[in-house]
């Protein structure tokens, strides 16, 4: 049997990894400013993670939801306390797709509504209701294709008043990402986000905050929503949530009444699961790595702005988008294969970085050299 052939590789082995280093089969050390989609948020193999998930499966790894597992409350607390919802209330699944599926179907369970408002540019997954909110119409399948979804320009205060103003009786619900990931690391604006809040309260609409890549003090933040100083009614959560390890998760408002069978996961909120969680959370305070990205990424972002030859610099902490111009397209090819930088991208031509919260500022500098340098090399004849 074969792979099926979906991912287009680049042709490197990763071996071993700490902190933010990865080695390749050949012994090839490289500096990782995407940690895998941003999953990795507290660095690489960090020890306190692996006491934690390998005492635990020495214990038990799994059970089902149909036992009592202390480590979920253990979680949920721990989750309200730093993320500052602890009226909230916790349901665990496995993907940041699964977190969006589930806030999605809460959503119109609790207004009985149908239709969805989603933005150009996002990115909220891969699966049903996921992808049919997500603005990439060439991984859409026909028979996720739904006429549900109201996709409206992004940061648009006029056109999301004025689709209330025509369906606010269907609406359901509104999801937005704090900061666009796949879109370009485009900043959804505080006062956009407000408009949400109001417009959803006006309406008995659901706010939902896709954190999936945003959130889990990416941004300096715990939530980048919490930007607006306004609060959503569902957060979703995933990709760094378990540093590695699968694990998903909506943190709930309190005016959401469950009932059994309502919603449902097989491998959500596990042992094993929930001991990754814990142990990104205890790290995340005990380090203070929600300061350290605000610091580290305001420092990356105002020496990128130092910068000739590019278009543009977005985004808050951690979470870094540099818009190219048309000649830097193989800037993301040169940081890896010549300097053994890993980042990732947006198309057209938008390096994005988004690294573990443990970022240090002369990992930071070993970036901005080689930055420095492509953009050097490029431009020194003129």
């Amino acid at each position: 049997m074969k792979i099926f052939d979906v991912y287009p590789l680049n042709d490197i082995e990763i071996v071993k990894a700490k902190g933010s280093i990865v080695w390749g089969a050949d012994g090839s050390e490289y500096l990782d400013l995407y940690g895998g989609h941003a999953v990795i948020s507290i660095g690489h193999t960090h020890p306190h993670y692996v006491k934690r998930l390998t005492d635990q499966l020495n214990n038990v790894g799994f059970y089902s939801n149909s036992v009592k597992i202390p480590l979920q409350q253990q979680l949920a607390e721990k989750l309200g306390k730093m993320s500052g919802k602890e009226d909230y209330q916790l349901f665990l699944c496995s993907s940041g797709a699964e977190a969006n599926e589930n806030a999605l179907k809460l959503a119109s369970f609790y207004n009985g509504k149908k239709k969805v408002i989603a933005f150009k540019g996002a990115f909220h997954g891969r699966t049903s209701l996921a992808v049919a909110v997500t603005d990439n119409p060439k991984i859409v399948a026909p028979i996720n294709e739904t006429p549900n979804v109201i996709f409206l320009p992004h940061n648009d205060e006029f056109a999301l008043e004025q689709a209330f103003i025509d369906h606010g009786d269907v609406i359901s619900s509104v999801i937005i990402e704090g900061i666009q990931g796949v879109g370009g690391i485009k900043v959804a604006s505080e006062n956009f986000l407000r408009k949400i809040r109001s417009l959803c309260d006006q309406y008995d609409a659901v706010y939902i905050a896709d954190s999936v890549q945003c959130g889990y003090g990416r941004s300096g933040k715990f939530y980048s929503h919490d930007f607006a100083g306004v609060n959503a009614d569902i957060y979703t959560m995933a990709k760094g949530m378990g540093n590695g390890f699968p694990i998903g998760g909506i943190s709930i408002a309190a005016k959401f009444k469950p009932w059994h069978g309502m919603l449902g996961t097989t491998f959500g909120g596990n042992h094993l699961a929930c001991a990754a969680g814990l142990a990104v959370l205890e790290v995340m305070e005990q380090e203070n790595l929600i300061q350290n990205a605000e610091l580290v990424g305001e420092y990356l972002i105002t020496e990128l702005k130092k910068f000739e030859h590019i278009n543009e610099v977005r985004g808050r902490g951690l979470m870094i988008g540099i818009d190219l111009t048309e000649e830097l397209f193989h800037a993301k090819k040169d940081l890896l294969f010549k300097y053994h930088i890993f980042t990732g991208e947006a198309k057209p031509n938008v390096i994005r970085l988004l690294p573990a919260l443990n970022l240090t500022k002369e990992d930071a500098d070993k970036f901005l050299s080689a930055f420095d340098s492509i953009l050097t090399k490029e431009y020194s004849v003129s």
